[in-house]
């Protein structure tokens, strides 16, 4: 048997704004599925990410296709635009964020990696366009790549699938008392 709403015990909105947050910033660059990024919308929700930057040409709310996947998210959610990517990131960088471009790159290490653990610091993620990946004047800019192992045909996963990995990766670990860190060797070189 499925349970209720109430044996849920959900967060209102207004519960939801004062909840303590994921130390995690979502970085949406250039996203062409308004689908997609309701569903990061989603996703963020559920983990309570601290904030969204949506860059580029991602769609911004309101928006009804937006809407038809986050489901109410976008009002939870605090979410910000950025003309560019590499404005946000330096904006970030200033900020204190530890950046993490989520790639298949020659530098990259493998999200299940032990070289990694996720620190309880300030971190934010990178997350490319769905047909360019990221672009890499951006990837540049991150201190470090991760990468998901894939075993079939194709050569990547969905950007909000792929989100829902690294976000619950993230959670998982920020929960368990598991950071994540990278080991200087691992740590992007430009």
């Amino acid at each position: 048997m499925k349970k209720s709403m109430e044996e849920l015990n959900r967060l209102s909105t207004e519960e939801f704004e004062v909840a303590e947050k994921l130390p995690l910033v979502v970085v949406l660059n250039n996203i062409r599925s308004q689908h997609n990024v309701g569903a990061v919308f989603r996703t963020s929700d559920a983990f309570r990410v601290t904030e969204i930057i949506l860059c580029g040409i991602t769609a911004t709310p309101p928006n009804k296709e937006i809407q038809k996947s986050a489901l109410g998210a976008t009002d939870s959610v605090k979410w910000s635009y950025s003309e560019t990517t590499e404005k946000a990131i330096e904006k970030l960088k200033t900020d204190g964020f530890f950046v993490v471009g989520i790639e298949q790159a020659h530098n990259s290490v493998d999200i299940m990696g032990k070289e990694i653990f996720f620190e309880n610091k300030k971190t934010a993620v990178v997350f490319g366009n769905e047909v360019f990946g990221i672009e890499d004047s951006v990837l540049d800019l991150c201190d470090a790549i991760i990468e998901i192992p894939q075993h079939g045909t194709k050569h990547s996963l969905n950007v909000s699938v792929c989100a829902g990995i690294v976000i619950w990766e993230f959670y998982r670990r920020h929960t368990n008392n598991y950071p994540l860190k990278f080991s200087s060797l691992y740590v992007n070189n430009k």
